[in-house]
């Protein structure tokens, strides 16, 4: 997939396109379906599949308190869209200049000076331009006079028996919850984080069970605070795993949010390297236990649940 990070590296001879535009954060099953309609329509018309989408989520500059958290870094977002078959992003840098943009030169400076646009997709509540002033008609009627063709996307709903549009919000509200089981349906995929490993405390290797401890500086949405069963990819590989996100009120002074991860059948040196933890099932709430030793047999119990839910077996 080629990447730009300004529509000046788009290059004279791209396209013609096909594109469609949105934030695609977690580029989950309704972006997908979205990514999927655009890829048909690209290959039957000869056109490279194009997506716009910005370098932060445009409420960050206009509504900060608003914001939510990212489900996916940047980067990973990338990756994602590139496994969806995207020949093409561009990544808008959303700052302040950008969101004063005119629709109309929204339009002629992205849709066709830069990706030669031929057919655009778009929500039917899709905005755009300085304070939102564009919409799907206006853009229909700068699509006829620019040369594309505006498609409509259809929303794609998710779950049984109480079906609801896919959406990044439906998917944080779920990890909140802990829920990363019903996350898989509007995600698509098993939910994801990761950092790189850094030196802990070590009380988890005086109790039998040493971790890998995540950098707080985290990419992707961290659930809600609990004990999970999860796959762990090291550069080592993938190992099943049993990850701790929280406190750990049985000890004093452990930082909030703190995430660490127990490699199944795994003695390795993971200082310094990548980890991605995707997470399989919730287990248990974080508790205070009376003591170590009290802790360490619930560990033990922890285990077996996460061996079983994995289907691993010991050793």
């Amino acid at each position: 997939m080629q990447v730009f990070d300004d529509v000046s590296q788009i290059p004279a001879d791209f396209g013609p396109s096909a594109v469609t535009i949105g934030k695609f954060d977690g580029v989950h099953a309704g972006h997908r379906a979205v990514l999927d309609a655009l890829e048909a329509v690209a290959t039957r018309q000869g056109l490279v599949s194009s997506v716009v989408t910005f370098d932060r989520n445009p409420l960050s500059l206009l509504n900060p308190a608003a914001c939510p958290e990212s489900l996916t870094s940047g980067e990973k977002k990338l990756e994602l869209l590139a496994a969806a078959g995207v020949g093409a992003t561009l990544v808008v840098a959303f700052d302040r200049a950008f969101s004063e943009l005119a629709p109309e030169a929204f339009v002629s400076r992205i849709l066709v000076d830069g990706l030669h646009a031929r057919v655009v997709f778009v929500g039917a509540d899709f905005r755009f331009g300085a304070r939102g002033r564009g919409n799907v008609d206006l853009l229909t009627e700068l699509g006829r006079a620019g040369g594309f063709e505006v498609r409509q996307i259809p929303e794609l709903t998710a779950g049984e028996g109480h079906a609801r549009r896919a959406s990044s919000t439906w998917i944080r509200e779920l990890l909140e919850a802990g829920d990363v089981v019903d996350a898989t349906i509007p995600l698509g995929r098993r939910h994801t984080i990761r950092s790189t490993v850094v030196h802990g405390e070590q009380r988890g290797r005086e109790l039998g069970y040493p971790t890998a401890n995540l950098n707080p500086d985290i990419e992707g949405f961290i659930p809600r605070d609990g004990v999970y069963a999860a796959w762990a990819t090291v550069r080592a590989g993938r190992f099943g795993a049993a990850v701790s996100i929280g406190n750990n009120p049985t000890f004093e002074g452990v930082p909030q949010k703190q995430v660490e991860a127990h490699l199944l059948d795994a003695a390795l040196d993971l200082y310094g390297g990548p980890i991605e933890l995707e997470f399989v099932d919730y287990v248990r709430p974080m508790n205070r236990f009376e003591s170590a030793e009290a802790l360490a047999k619930q560990m033990r119990a922890d285990e077996d649940r996460i061996r079983e839910i994995l289907g691993v077996p010991r050793p």
